[in-house]
């Protein structure tokens, strides 16, 4: 019977082998060059507006129509979003830690309704 003797790769080299590759097939800086401008603008960026110390932050917040927002509470009481005239959308109620996402579609005011003296706006240019 015949004894075969198996080789392992060193985890390191197959790591760095492995990350090679990747960069291989995603699209690196060569390729996002190419890009007519006009198709980066209109990805939709990600934008962030905080809860804490029972203030929006940023209080105003400038975006392009379809960038989407997360609101992120990091106060130690529940807060939530409502849009103030229309009363169009609102979230629920969110705990320390929750997040909520809104895509922008026009310039609002919005509030807490929980807390409010709380208030920030959305302007979308």
């Amino acid at each position: 019977m015949r004894s075969y003797k198996v080789k392992f790769i060193n985890p390191v080299v197959l790591l760095l082998l492995c990350l090679l590759m990747l960069h291989g097939c995603s699209p690196g800086s060569d390729q996002e060059a190419e890009k007519p401008a006009a198709i980066e603008e209109k990805r939709p960026t990600m934008h962030s507006v905080e809860m804490l110390q029972m203030k929006f932050y940023p209080i105003e917040l400038k975006v392009k129509k379809g960038d989407k927002i997360v609101f992120v509470n990091h106060d130690i009481v529940t807060h939530d979003i409502r849009e103030e005239s229309k009363k169009a959308w609102n979230s629920s109620p969110m705990s320390e830690g929750q997040t909520w996402i809104l895509e922008a579609t026009e310039t609002v005011n919005y509030y807490c309704s929980i807390h409010p003296v709380m208030k920030g706006k959305i302007v979308v240019e």
